[in-house]
């Protein structure tokens, strides 16, 4: 990784997860595999932002940590890039363990549990599905119907124009809201590998 850490894909440590290396990789991994709308992609980095709007708009008192797992739902994708849905399952179990590993020391580095509850799995994957919608029918070619379809419809009184950031912009701002929702559920991540003395 860029901040000098090695990760064991195999068997990942939290102690080599820096939420730096997850920005700057989700700000360069596009949805859609980059076949979108637009002069820049879609990147996962701005997907995740949104999904965690999303979420707090479907449940207004969810709780910070909970945005946070929103905003973490893809961070695995930092390292394995974001692959279609068929794809993942043509791939099989081994493909799914291999992420839920990653995921598991994601969540442990940040201070979640291991594993999300299943409400709150189902809540995020309301969200992502609703975004999802709005890429398919502002960024990715996909009718209102067509859409409606294959995602979910987005949540009553949530709208979105989607306007996608220049990786270093997606970068920041996927950062920033790390930060801020860490400190509303009161959790203090270890020292940073790009900290300096």
């Amino acid at each position: 990784m860029l901040s000098g850490r090695r990760l064991d894909l195999l068997d990942p440590s939290p102690m080599d997860i820096e939420i730096e290396d997850i920005a700057h990789g989700l700000a360069r991994v596009a949805r859609w595999n980059g076949q979108t709308v637009g002069e820049h992609a879609f990147s996962v980095a701005q997907h995740s932002i949104v999904v965690e709007e999303i979420v707090a708009h479907i449940q207004p008192d969810v709780a910070p940590r909970w945005r946070l797992a929103a905003l973490l739902h893809d961070a695995s994708e930092y390292v394995i890039g974001d692959m279609i849905s068929p794809f993942k399952a043509a791939l099989g179990v081994d493909y799914r363990t291999f992420e839920d590993r990653l995921e598991t020391a994601i969540h442990i580095r940040f201070g979640l549990p291991a594993k999300t509850p299943a409400a709150i799995k189902t809540l995020i994957k309301q969200a992502d599905r609703a975004c999802a919608f709005f890429e398919a029918t502002q960024l990715a070619g996909f009718g209102h119907a067509e859409a409606l379809e294959i995602f979910d419809p987005p949540p009553v009184g949530y709208s979105l124009h989607i306007e996608p950031w220049a990786p270093g912009l997606a970068q920041a701002r996927y950062v920033q809201r790390f930060h801020t929702l860490s400190e509303a559920a009161g959790y203090a991540p270890g020292p940073s590998a790009f900290d300096t003395e």
